[in-house]
């Protein structure tokens, strides 16, 4: 099975200075595409330190110059797996236009106040399936995880506060590389990719600094 991909070029000299607001382009083109299905969903990668890798999809849920942010359970398999190794990559694959986004960096927590202020935005019930599922243990059955949902309906009726998990939060992906890519008939297709490069020494590991500047290259396809 394979599909001739016929686009537009992408050219350096069409992208935006820095890589999130070149992301901010393609993400707005995306989110009008009725063809593309949540497309804020994106393939997070993570690994144990000894280069086992694992990969899930998940709901990105804000970005901004300091990067990107999605939450999760930390006793989860990717939660645990960043604790030991905060390395990590997300994919955006935005098949109906012939594009992905390809981000590698450094995985960081965000600060409570971050996350509770995210966890009071989400529905009910996914409060209290936050709650009810403790992700990526091995349970007996579905009707385990009703029964604790069923549970915490009662102690917690809709229009009560749940208060949020302590071992729920959001991670921050601070970025190294940014990579859009563009699919072109016969697979010769346009890689640019942005690398942070940091000119007061090094980054801090929480994010932006002021000295930090961004190359473009071009990848082979």
């Amino acid at each position: 099975m394979r599909e001739q991909y016929r686009t537009t070029e992408l050219s350096v000299s069409d992208l935006a200075p820095e890589p999130i607001a070149q992301f901010s382009r393609w993400f707005k083109e995306t989110v009008e595409n009725p063809a593309i299905h949540e497309p804020n969903a994106m393939v997070v990668s993570t690994a144990t330190p000894d280069g086992r890798p694992s990969s899930r999809t998940v709901l990105l849920k804000h970005y901004d110059a300091a990067g990107f942010v999605f939450f999760t359970n930390y006793s989860s398999r990717k939660g645990e797996e960043l604790a030991a190794n905060p390395q990590i990559s997300l994919l955006f694959p935005w098949h109906p236009l012939a594009r992905q986004v390809i981000v590698t960096g450094r995985a960081v927590r965000t600060g409570r106040d971050e996350t509770v202020a995210y966890f009071r935005t989400r529905p009910h019930g996914s409060q209290l399936g936050a709650w009810a599922s403790h992700q990526s243990s091995v349970i007996a059955s579905r009707e385990e995880l009703l029964t604790r949902y069923e549970e915490l309906e009662t102690r917690y009726p809709e229009g009560e506060q749940v208060p949020v998990p302590p071992e729920w939060g959001g991670i921050r992906v601070v970025p190294d590389t940014i990579e859009f890519w563009q699919g072109h008939e016969n697979r010769l297709h346009d890689r640019l990719r942005y690398v942070r490069e940091d000119t007061d020494g090094g980054a801090n590991g929480g994010g932006h600094n002021g000295g930090e500047t961004w190359r473009v290259e071009r990848l082979a396809p």
